[in-house]
């Protein structure tokens, strides 16, 4: 039996250099005739001695047609997006933020950014444990079952890999697999892909893994996380992480002024139309993980990394009509239906025109010929009329005056662009978008009450407004079309277990104009409850980090319908939680009450974020700039001399990190 094992060890070993040899090195040295028989002979020993099954065995990367629901996983470390610019002029303002801030010689890594879809991978002693998805950025998706399919992705590390690390990167559909997958799809009368990042991406939402087997997918690794990395810079972890069997971009540059980031830019800009998968742009990433750590975060990315984003292709094609679209808010967008025109590796057939200052400035005309292009290759838009084109010139186009979806007078804000239709609680798109938004994951978080159910229940009238789908019974929704007894009763259970979520995600939820996830945090944090919120003054709203005119006169606006006003008592009737919980607010002090702090400089014990939330979560007010109302300054290493000689003149108290923390000790 001993020898049976050694035998199953021995050739898995095997095959998986083999796997590595094509996969990520493209350099095979057996054919595929041989790779096929010993993966036969290994799966025919494994079916015999089921005692020795490992899911991390080179047989397991066929995928299983059984069924199973991804369970959501919270990042370990949340997945933060990064900061976009289309300009060299942004990147030398980036470049020149981290001079300031860091204050001493840093050196940078360029890497190409590939269009495709995020994913976290987690190895503990060197195997495949977890593969986690970007979803919010906080938890995600359990696709393990998908990525173990991925050839290219390593099951079993070798050499000295840490016992535990997180790596991160993008699962791609090369060009050639994509082609293939449409050719097949337009065969079998399927929808047809409309780039490969999507295509990667709905492999990645497959339940049945050997739809994702088939699909050939291929994976780079671009950066890995942990309590002891291997170096003690990005770029030395980079090659740590091919040693143990990873694909690293061979195209991974360090760069150690601004001018060789520009060459490389130049150089890729071209040369990434040879490579055999999809890139938009360049990452460009301070290289010291200890730069990097004292740089920190804002609220959605890092300040120590930027992704310059490649000029977007454009086409030419003919305008046939406008359509208009209504948003959640009332927003109404206008849309430009056009002739069919591949662009970036899809067909577009409508751009947005945004808004009806837009229109005005390109003198649109129905028939006339438009230049077409992907911002940021991704959202068309019209860019251009070509106005020596025009032939039997159609009518002007205007924008609208009333709500295509209610006929409401549209109305116009001050110093906004957008028209809005302001019959929010009798126009069904806003009614359906606000119900969308409230049920959404980073909201509510409501199973089962996706976009097309939403619609389905407004339009048996089972629901027209956030408040009833509280009242909902698996009676009402098991009859609908394409429900059913088990969908009724996971929503059912899906909208009694939001009645846990947390007080800053249901402020969230409630959808107030200009309130997002970050301000809802703040609010929450500094007025503890609804009540206290609802009768807030102007001044009150203002005083909170993050909150300018704008938001505090929405929020102001909001209390002040009665309509909104009774759908919080419903909701607070159904048990919705209304106040922050005993646990945070235990958490939070006002030992830093009406104190307004400044942050300069790096430092050893914390990083400027967690200092922030500190500051927060002790009463007192992040401000970004030195001023006369300034009542310390928080100083670290290589501070900027610019605030320095400020707080001096002002005679502003100037702290360390050792007494700010004896400020808010118990």
């Amino acid at each position: 039996m001993s020898n049976v094992k050694t035998q199953i060890e021995d050739l898995r070993r095997e095959l998986e250099q083999h796997n590595y040899n094509y996969y990520v090195l493209s350099a095979p040295v057996i054919s595929d005739f041989d790779f096929d028989k010993k993966l036969k002979e290994l799966q025919h020993l494994e079916a015999e001695n089921p005692q020795f099954f490992d899911p991390n065995s080179p047989t397991q990367r066929v995928g299983s047609d059984i069924n199973t629901a991804f369970r959501q996983v919270k990042h370990r470390y949340p997945m933060l997006s990064l900061g976009n610019t289309y300009s060299e002029g942004e990147v030398a303002d980036f470049y020149e933020r981290v001079r300031k801030a860091l204050n001493e010689d840093f050196e940078l890594v360029c890497e190409l950014k590939y269009d495709g879809t995020s994913i976290s991978l987690v190895y503990e002693n060197g195997a495949l444990q977890t593969a986690i998805t970007r979803g919010d950025g906080e938890k995600g998706d359990d696709v393990t079952a998908n990525v173990r399919t991925i050839r290219s992705i390593p099951l079993k590390l070798k050499g000295d890999f840490p016992a535990e690390f997180e790596i991160r990167g993008e699962i791609l559909m090369p060009w050639q697999v994509f082609e293939e997958l449409n050719i097949q799809r337009e065969k079998d009368e399927e929808p047809l892909f409309a780039n490969p990042r999507n295509a990667a991406s709905g492999t990645m939402k497959s339940l049945d893994s050997s739809v994702a087997a088939a699909r050939k997918l291929d994976a780079y690794l671009y950066y890995i996380l942990g309590e002891n990395p291997p170096a003690d810079t990005h770029f030395g972890n980079l090659q740590k992480a091919r040693e143990w069997g990873f694909k690293i971009s061979d195209a991974a540059k360090k760069c150690a002024n601004l001018e060789e980031v520009f060459e490389y830019i130049k150089y890729w800009d071209t040369a990434r139309k040879d490579l055999p998968v999809a890139t938009d742009g360049i990452v460009i990433k301070v290289n010291s993980l200890r730069q990097q750590k004292n740089l920190g975060f804002t609220a959605k990315s890092p300040r120590w990394a930027i992704a310059y984003k490649f000029q977007a292709e454009k086409a030419l094609t003919r305008l046939n009509f406008v359509s208009y679209q209504v948003g959640r808010t009332g927003a109404v967008t206008p849309v430009a239906n056009l002739d069919p025109v591949q662009l970036s590796g899809s067909v577009v057939k409508r751009a947005s025109l945004h808004n009806a200052d837009i229109i005005e400035g390109l003198d649109l005309h129905i028939g006339d010929m438009v230049s077409v292009e992907k911002g940021g290759e991704i959202i068309p838009k019209i860019t251009a009329v070509d106005k020596d084109a025009r032939f039997l010139l159609g009518d002007k186009v205007r924008f609208i005056k009333k709500c295509p979806e209610c006929a409401a007078e549209l109305v116009r804000v001050e110093g906004e662009a957008a028209h809005y239709c302001p019959n929010e609680d009798g126009c069904p798109p806003q009614i359906k978008g606000k119900i969308e938004h409230f049920v959404s994951r980073k909201a509510m978080n409501i199973d089962g009450l996706g976009e097309e159910t939403v619609a389905l229940l407004y339009q048996n009238k089972l629901i027209n407004n956030i408040a009833d789908i509280y009242t909902l019974k698996i009676s009402d929704i098991a009859p609908l079309e394409r429900l059913g007894v088990k969908s009724a009763t996971n929503i059912v259970q899906g909208v009694e277990n939001s009645k846990n979520i947390p007080f800053e995600r249901v402020l969230f939820a409630l959808g107030i104009r200009y309130v997002g996830e970050t301000t809802a945090k703040k609010i929450a944090l500094a007025l503890h409850n609804i009540d206290n919120l609802k009768n807030a003054t102007l001044e009150q709203l203002l005083e909170i980090d993050e909150v300018g005119e704008r938001i505090a006169q929405s929020v102001l606006q909001y209390f002040q319908n009665p309509k909104r006003l009774e759908i919080i008592e419903k909701l607070r009737a159904a048990g919705l939680q209304f106040a922050l919980s005993e646990e945070r607010l235990a958490a939070k002090s006002d030992r830093l009450a009406g104190l307004s702090i400044v942050i300069s400089g790096t430092f050893s014990k914390h990083s400027r974020d967690e200092y922030k939330a500190m500051i927060e979560q002790n009463g007192g007010k992040n401000v970004a700039a030195v001023s006369a109302k300034t009542n310390y300054l928080l100083a670290g290493e290589n501070m900027g001399p610019a605030k320095l000689e400020k707080a001096q003149a002002l005679e502003v108290k100037m702290i360390n990190e050792e007494e700010f923390l004896e400020m808010i000790k118990e």
